[in-house]
């Protein structure tokens, strides 16, 4: 499937938007800690908090039974490089699971695939050096950026799931990207429907079995 992103998402991402949290109450939780470590489709960018996939994860985990706390640990313009710069932040959560979805913004400035690869093969070898399981969600380069471009960016995240035996999510917007009954008014960032669909067709599948 041919996937075009908007120019304009460049701009979008760029508010910072970080959902604050507090350790220690995480700590004291009869839980444990999934984190959602992403940039703006992690944080929710452009809804109020509660329509962001991790609070719907929340959500569909208490219905499930399941005694985990959602750590949204999203940053709207993360890169990979800037979320590899505070992934000790992250750690600090205490999370058993981490859902990694990083790269979109690296794609769509053009940014070269194999720094981000690098930046992702970094962030994941931390992880695992705390024995935190790890659920990669994929992403796929705007196709304006040529055939060669893609190729490489795309092979980053199956490439990785292979190396280190991690689950994927081929690609997280899946089903999502490009309609606009289930994006924002910008076209690109998910609403609460698309963030309930990628919630339940993406996401889901691939975190049930961690758990």
């Amino acid at each position: 499937m041919k996937i075009t992103f908007k120019t304009l998402f460049l701009f979008g991402v760029s508010a910072i938007m970080l959902n604050s949290f507090d350790n220690e109450s995480i700590a004291k939780q009869d839980s444990r800690v999934i984190t959602a470590y992403g940039d703006s489709l992690t944080a929710g960018f452009g809804l109020p908090s509660e329509y962001s996939y991790p609070s719907i994860l929340q959500e569909k985990l208490k219905k499930e039974g399941y005694k985990y706390t959602v750590v949204n640990a999203g940053l709207s313009g993360d890169t990979t490089s800037a979320g590899l710069s505070r992934i000790n932040w992250v750690i600090k959560t205490n999370p058993e699971i981490v859902i990694l979805e990083l790269g979109a913004n690296d794609a769509l400035r053009g940014m070269p695939p194999e720094n981000a690869r690098n930046n992702l093969e970094a962030i994941i070898l931390k992880l695992k050096e705390k024995n935190i399981k790890i659920l990669l969600a994929g992403m796929i380069a705007p196709r304006n950026l040529g055939e060669k471009y893609y190729k490489s960016f795309d092979s980053i995240y199956p490439d990785l799931s292979k190396k280190y035996n991690l689950p994927l999510i081929p690609f997280f917007l899946q089903g999502v990207a490009m309609d606009r009954t289930l994006n924002i008014s910008d076209g690109v960032h998910p609403n609460q429907k698309g963030y309930i669909k990628i919630l339940e067709n993406n996401v889901w599948k691939y975190l049930k079995p961690i758990l």
